[in-house]
């Protein structure tokens, strides 16, 4: 498995200007609303958002998304899709989306109660991977084979756009000739060359991406441009996070973690004692980091990542993300919603 269980599921100038294509929701007709089960949070989960101090909203295989008020008991939303869900981003307590398989954007205005396509495109069979919103109107969703979509109204309409400075340096100078002589397969070349976006995390008024092959990309101007950062690290990244000592980390394939003390000009890599894929990084109000990864790979630092103890799980199963909330880690995991109760020291 790997990020978001991807793997087992599965005119555009310098300038940073994006070639923008309308999205739409053809395949609505052939949606098929998810089936509500009674052991819904024993079924693999891949995102898990605390939207405030006593509402929870995770989501999974199958459409499944759940809501909590206490993080213990969780009762099952109805949802219009069977398509995996893989991230959930609320920017407030009644308005929230969802993305996953089929290129799918779920969105709620009453808290998770009931949920609407804003778009389903399975003969895309591509799949998002994140989803952020700046506030109710401006989002971004991302996903793999360089898959990016915008709105500015909330997802009544979302546009895919593309952009060149994403692609690796080798590539740009082809793709620039490409887009001189033919500018429709420039489109699809460039597409096709972009590499899987992983996840957003955003930093003050810094929107990071971070993706596969090392990709790491930076915009100050929510999205519009792009910089693409120097790689330091020749596998997928799928997580990054700013620490409470202003530290970035970042996580990937087989147990890599790499600290920043720059902004990003240069990385430590850290050593921990296991090499399992880490899914994500999080950390709590006191700055206690954890890193929840694959084989049920878990990790803490209480010294602004500097060094790890692991506290991972015997069952061996994934863990895909998680936060803390009265002195227990909520996780999410390949077999459904984990509550650990944490240590005083930790």
């Amino acid at each position: 498995m790997f990020n978001k269980l991807f793997q087992a599921c599965a005119c555009l100038l310098l300038t940073g200007i994006p070639f923008d294509i309308q999205a739409d929701v053809n395949s609505v007709d052939e949606a098929k609303a998810a089936y509500i089960m009674p052991l819904a949070d024993k079924s693999l989960l891949t995102d898990v958002q605390q939207v405030n101090n006593d509402f929870f909203v995770a989501v999974g295989e199958r459409g499944h998304i759940l809501l909590s008020t206490n993080g213990n008991e969780w009762q099952q939303a109805a949802v219009p899709v069977q398509s995996m869900l893989t991230a959930v981003y609320f920017v407030d307590e009644m308005r929230g989306w969802a993305v996953g398989h089929d290129a799918v954007i779920l969105a709620t205005r009453d808290g998770g109660t009931s949920w609407q396509l804003q778009q389903f495109l399975p003969q895309e069979d591509k799949p998002l991977l994140d989803v952020y919103f700046r506030d109710a109107q401006f989002g971004i969703a991302v996903g793999a084979y360089g898959l990016f979509y915008k709105t500015t109204d909330g997802g009544s309409s979302w546009e895919q756009a593309l952009f060149i400075e994403l692609a690796a340096e080798d590539d740009k100078e082809y793709l620039l000739d490409l887009q001189q002589s033919d500018p429709e397969i420039y489109r699809a070349e460039l597409s096709s060359i972009l590499p899987h976006f992983n996840r957003l995390f955003v930093d003050g008024n810094t929107l990071y991406m971070v993706g596969e092959a090392g990709f790491i990309a930076k915009s100050s101007d929510f999205g519009d441009s792009w910089q693409r950062m120097e790689e330091f690290y020749n596998g997928s990244l799928f997580d990054l996070h700013r620490t409470a000592d202003m530290s970035l980390l970042a996580v990937g394939l087989r147990g890599n973690v790499f600290r920043s003390e720059d902004n990003g000009q240069s990385w430590q890599q850290i050593e921990l004692s296991e090499s399992a894929t880490l899914n994500s990084v999080f950390s709590d109000t006191q700055g206690n980091i954890y890193l929840a990864g694959n084989a049920g790979s878990l990790f803490y630092s209480n010294d602004d990542g500097l060094s790890f103890t692991e506290r991972s799980q015997a069952d061996g199963k994934a863990i895909l993300n998680g936060v803390v909330q009265n002195g227990s880690l909520l996780l999410v995991t390949e077999v459904g919603i984990k509550v650990l109760k944490l240590d005083k020291s930790e």
